[in-house]
């Protein structure tokens, strides 16, 4: 049986960079909108549960993940 591939590993491959460079865009992304000057965006990021200052990627993955599962069960 074939190893599943982590979201990571495949966002990784389709940009030809590696799992730490995939990361650091996410997190770089995840930083930028935690300190949005919109304050309506920015209040969504902090909707992310973390368990440091701000969410890491796996974090961030996990929320969006339940997000879409709530989504899901209402259609």
């Amino acid at each position: 049986m074939e190893k599943e591939e982590h979201l990571f590993e495949r966002l990784a491959r389709e940009r030809n960079i590696t799992v730490e460079e995939m990361r650091a865009v996410i997190s770089a992304r995840i930083e930028k909108g935690w300190n949005n000057p919109d304050l309506e965006k920015r209040a969504q990021w902090r909707k992310i549960p973390c368990a440091g200052d701000i969410p890491t990627p796996d974090e961030w993955l996990r929320y969006v993940v339940e997000k879409l599962k709530i989504i899901e069960k209402r259609d």
